[in-house]
């Protein structure tokens, strides 16, 4: 797939902001990608991201424009079940295998 930019809509204050904000940095650097970080912009995940079932969308979450299509690739972070902690090497392979570029 032919990645545009990343695009992490967030908000500082959310404990989740640090890990996204960590994983959007290294993937763009890694890709080569710009990445626009959006505080804040519930229009935007509201018409491009997942959603709860009762249709509203939550932050952070994080984007790849993808040939003029935005796409989520990251929406929640996944815990590693014995430990507990947010996985990271599994939200990083979870983003790449969004992309089509899984390793």
């Amino acid at each position: 797939m032919n990645v545009k930019r990343l695009i992490l809509v967030t908000a500082k204050y959310l404990p989740q902001h640090k890990y996204f904000e960590t994983l959007a940095k290294q993937i763009a650097e890694q890709l080569r990608v710009p990445l626009d970080i959006i505080e804040e912009d519930y229009v935007f995940v509201n018409t491009y991201g997942e959603k709860d079932e009762f249709g509203m969308a939550w932050l952070p979450q994080l984007f790849a424009e993808l040939n003029g299509e935005i796409k989520p690739i990251l929406t929640r972070l996944p815990i590693n079940e014995k430990t507990l902690d947010v996985d990271l090497e599994k939200a990083r392979r979870d983003i790449l295998n969004a992309l089509g570029l899984a390793q």
